[in-house]
């Protein structure tokens, strides 16, 4: 067991003679009292509380538009159809006029910035499946008509605007839409891939050396078929085949045949900051988050993020910020795109990893400790990219890896649904009061759970018509994906409000110093205090945050030192003062 024994953090942690009537009439007060958000063109990116999106599975605000393009659409032929409410790879009709409509109800949870997968133009078909997810892009010049039109994500953001809500843009410089085939995989005529579903084995940088090579090639009908125009020169593509996830492989290849930009060369490097230059100017988004980093060379972004974040700022957005998506559990590899590779952040897969070993698999709580003893790693002092672990991004679970919910049901351990809620709700309040910016991923927030990952965790929140999402048991409620969700009563909801609520309330559960106080090597207690020195806007506050991960209530006398303390919060509460609920946390103030 580890602990640090100083006053000013622990507390003494049989701290409190406040009751549970006591408590909730804390909390009662703090929804009375709650603060209100600075302009979001202040707000720093640490202010965030963030609900990411699918918007194509969000909500139909538009049925004209579910078939993308229009029939008689010539130049946008490619993005039409795929609009099947019962498969669960194709559209189902959410939009932007949707989402817009569905403002209330993310407000009402505390959400405060609202990240939306690529919304940019996409081929609707490819390899039997549709590209309502956005990672498909054939026109980097406009939005994915399935969506809407670029004058409806102007107003989309403009109505989150008013609302103070911010908006981020998934975006993408790793790969295009499969356009380009190879001869020696797909034939002559490039049709290969549709009719048989061949691969092409990877030939890499010394295999070019030796003479092997592929020879790439564009199906009739589609040369021009990619904007901007560069975008369709094969040159700036690596052609070198489809990437085995590894090695020189996972940086040149192909992903499943999409498009792999040759990101080292010059004029790819200007022509996608170009882009997303022009994006910037003409729809004023809050910042971005990038797909596929680590699938592409450094050097690339070590030009491009500085070059967009001084363009935000000359184009008036002064708090424009970007993460990446870096899909490993290692700091040590996670840290190197924010210091070496200059992004503001990235997503902190290793805290998703330290949280599901804790509260799926009942490891003990240092592996908590052990992730945040790595914190210095992200520390830069660039005077231009000035990155630490507070700006990190957290989340449980997303639309690739699947829900956290999915982990708990998937688990050996056989947790019942209350267990599931306590240790689903348990870990979203370690998202949220640990060090970072905390996501939500859409649906969560009404027990949502699926089967697995990738398209088996992308359910509707409107009605579905989906066999595979409808079977499910969700969370909290008797209701199916079947039904409307956008519950605002449901149980997980209104708790991920509070610690939305909490989150706003006490400015060092945002940008306080985290010190880890207490862990251990079984489920049980973890502490940590949340530090923040008094500045000129703020006045110094020291925070304490206990978790406690077994199914037992845990006594905390073993952190004895008594200071004077006020309990802010629990989220559970026992007959006994010097105990802390299972599967429960709270939040302490330093006097």
């Amino acid at each position: 067991m580890n602990f640090i024994s100083k006053c000013s953090i622990l507390m003494a942690m049989g701290l409190t003679s406040l009751m549970p009537d006591v408590v909730q009439a804390k909390e009662s007060a703090l929804v009375a009292k709650a603060a209100e958000l600075a302009p979001y063109q202040q707000r720093h990116f640490q202010d965030e509380v963030f609900y990411f999106v699918l918007p194509d599975r969000f909500y139909n605000g538009d049925p004209s538009n579910d078939q993308g393009a229009a029939a008689d659409d010539i130049k946008r032929a490619q993005s039409r159809g795929g609009f099947d409410k019962t498969h669960k790879g194709m559209y189902h009709g959410g939009d932007l006029s949707g989402l817009t409509q569905k403002l209330p109800y993310l407000d009402n949870m505390g959400v405060s910035a609202i990240w939306l997968t690529p919304i940019l133009r996409n081929r609707a078909m490819q390899a039997g499946t549709s590209g309502y997810h956005g990672y498909w892009i054939l026109d980097f010049t406009e939005i994915d008509p399935h969506l809407g039109s670029n004058a409806e994500l102007k107003h989309f953001i403009d109505q989150a605007h008013k609302r103070n809500i911010k908006v981020f843009f998934d975006i993408i410089t790793n790969h295009t839409a499969d356009v380009i085939k190879y001869q020696e995989c797909h034939g002559d005529d490039g049709l290969g891939w549709l009719v048989k579903g061949d691969d092409c084995p990877f030939i890499s940088l010394n295999d070019l050396a030796q003479g092997k090579s592929y020879t790439p090639l564009i199906p009739a009908g589609d040369e021009a078929i990619k904007s901007p125009a560069w975008l369709n020169d094969m040159s700036m593509y690596h052609n070198q085949g489809d990437s085995f996830w590894q090695g020189e492989s996972a940086v040149r290849g192909d992903f499943s045949g999409l498009d792999d930009l040759y990101t080292q060369k010059d004029d790819v490097v200007n022509g996608m900051i170009a882009i997303y230059k022009d994006i910037i100017d003409e729809f004023k988004p809050d910042g971005f988050r990038i797909d596929t980093v680590k699938h592409v060379n450094i050097e690339f972004w070590q030009q491009f993020s500085p070059a967009l974040m001084q363009h935000a700022k000359k184009q008036g957005i002064e708090n424009f910020f970007m993460f990446g998506e870096v899909y490993s559990f290692e700091p040590e590899n996670l840290s190197v795109f924010t210091t070496e590779a200059k992004l503001p952040s990235v997503l902190d897969f290793a805290f998703q990893g330290a949280v599901t070993k804790a509260l799926v698999e009942q490891q003990g709580t240092d592996v908590l400790a052990q992730l945040f003893a790595k914190d210095h790693l992200y520390t830069s002092k660039d005077k231009v990219n000035s990155t630490d672990a507070n700006q990190l991004v957290n989340f449980t679970g997303n639309h690739d890896m699947g829900r956290f919910a999915y982990s708990l049901k998937a688990s050996k351990h056989n947790y019942s649904e209350q267990a599931q809620v306590k240790r689903n709700l348990l870990a979203n309040a370690m998202m949220f009061f640990t060090r970072g910016v905390p996501v939500t991923y859409y649906g969560d927030e009404q027990g949502f759970v699926g089967d697995g990952g990738d398209q088996a965790s992308r359910q509707d929140m409107m009605p579905s018509l989906v066999a595979s999402y409808n079977d499910d048991d969700l969370l909290a409620t008797d209701k199916t994906t079947a039904d409307d969700n956008f519950d605002v009563k449901h149980p997980i909801y209104q708790s991920l409000a509070k610690y939305a609520q909490l989150y706003q309330q006490y400015p060092a559960l945002r940008f306080g110093e985290q010190t880890v106080v207490y862990s251990q090597d079984k489920p049980g207690v973890f502490a940590i205090s949340r530090q923040l020195k008094a500045t000129n806007k703020e006045k110094a506050q020291d925070l304490l945050v206990v978790f406690n991960t077994a199914e037992t209530a845990q006594t905390l006398d073993l952190l004895t030192e008594r200071c004077n303390s006020e309990l802010l919060f629990s989220s559970n509460t026992t007959a006994k003062a010097n105990e802390i609920a299972p599967l429960s946390f709270a939040i302490y103030q330093v006097k």
